[in-house]
């Protein structure tokens, strides 16, 4: 619509001066038509919203055009961007006689140029000003109940994904206060109660006193090889087994290993010891899922982990041979290792554990090409 505007400004100063070069209104129109188009480039850079900036300058606009349209009919044509200038700006029960009294100027103009009633020009400037109204008006209407829809959604959405969050904070501490409860606590409670019994006993019975610090002592001995085991149920089974990242990836790796997959392990660099137990946890995770994807979604032969270490940063790099998608389609069916499954794992599970971490995740992928992932975390503090 700028542009409409200016070619038929500039469409309706030529044709005034081609016709009325030497006329008595020539310098007016020429100075006229400069100061509509500078204020309508003013009136781009002040937005759509209807400010008292917005207001002034709109009807700044109308009475210029009119004036132009006064002195040369011609103008007329340029009332159809203003048209949408006017329902973009105010409210429909305002813009609709701004509309109309446009169009009524439009006709008055074209009428006094073809010098009688020719009623096309009567009909015609109407019928067009009429449709324009509607459909941008519908348009407005549906965009608006389009954008009302959007918001709900997406409210819906955030609220479905706390509400799921919550409940599985509250069913994972619940599973972990029966844990405790059913162990630590009671060992504790245990504990408490033969160390008081054998501070009661002591002096007159040392040999029973002695017998309850023994019971109390097992009991420790048991607490603590629970407490070890919570640790160990917190931590990835491939990386409490002792032996790093690189044995856990190639743990990993052996398992994924399929008659229809191969999957290989490849290191370089030495990561530095100790490395971070959040970084080994985050990467060993993101091989699992991405290997899992591969071997769900990719139809690969061949997979590859490369875990490369630098000064500064640790990078994990999950390659497959399979068909590969497209990243800028986020709905395409094709996938590698980095598709997002039907259970909610694969590319966001990936994008949130790097951003825990303040890493940062890289995807190249082609159809039929197969798919590389990068995850890269800092070693640094962030």
């Amino acid at each position: 619509m700028h542009t409409a505007f200016f070619v038929l400004l500039a469409a309706s100063l030529a044709r005034y001066l081609a016709r009325h070069a030497d006329g008595p209104h020539t310098p007016w129109i020429v100075a006229l038509s400069a100061l509509l188009a500078l204020l309508y480039v003013l009136g781009i850079a002040l937005g759509t919203r209807p400010t008292p900036r917005r207001l002034t300058w709109l009807g700044l606009v109308v009475a210029v055009w009119a004036v132009l349209v006064v002195l040369a009919p011609s103008f007329a044509w340029c009332a159809v961007p203003l048209f949408y200038t006017g329902l973009r700006t105010l409210p429909p029960r305002a813009a609709v006689p701004l509309v109309a009294l446009l169009t009524a100027l439009a006709v008055a103009a074209q009428l006094s140029l073809a010098g009688w009633p020719d009623p096309n020009v009567l009909l015609a400037p109407p019928a067009v000003a009429a449709v324009a109204t509607t459909v941008y008006v519908v348009m407005q209407r549906q965009a608006a109940r389009r954008d009302a829809l959007i918001d709900d959604l997406v409210r819906t959405r955030r609220d479905l994904a706390a509400t799921e969050r919550r409940e599985g904070t509250l069913a994972e501490r619940e599973r972990l206060a029966r844990e405790i409860h059913d162990t630590l606590a009671q060992g504790l409670s245990s504990q408490r109660m033969l160390l008081q019994a054998a501070d009661r006993l002591w002096d007159t019975e040392p040999g029973t006193a002695r017998d309850h610090v023994r019971t109390a002592a097992a009991i420790a001995e048991r607490s603590l090889a629970e407490a070890r085991r919570f640790v160990h149920d917190l931590t990835p089974a491939d990386l409490a087994e002792g032996g790093g990242l690189i044995r856990a990836l190639h743990a990993v790796a052996e398992r994924e290993t399929t008659p229809g997959l191969t999957v290989r392990v490849h290191t370089e660099g030495t990561p530095p010891a100790p490395l971070p137990a959040p970084v080994e946890s985050a990467l060993l995770r993101i091989a699992q899922g991405a290997l899992a994807n591969v071997r769900e979604h990719a139809a690969a032969h061949t997979a590859t982990l490369t875990l490369t270490c630098l000064d500064d940063q640790i990078v994990l790099d999950v390659t497959d041979d399979g068909r590969g998608f497209d990243p800028r389609a986020p709905a395409a069916s094709a996938a590698g290792a980095v598709t997002e499954d039907r259970r909610g794992h694969g590319l966001p599970a990936i994008r949130a554990r790097l951003r825990q971490l303040g890493g940062t995740l890289t995807v190249e992928s082609a159809p039929g090409e197969g798919t590389a992932l990068s995850a890269a975390i800092p070693l640094e503090p962030r």
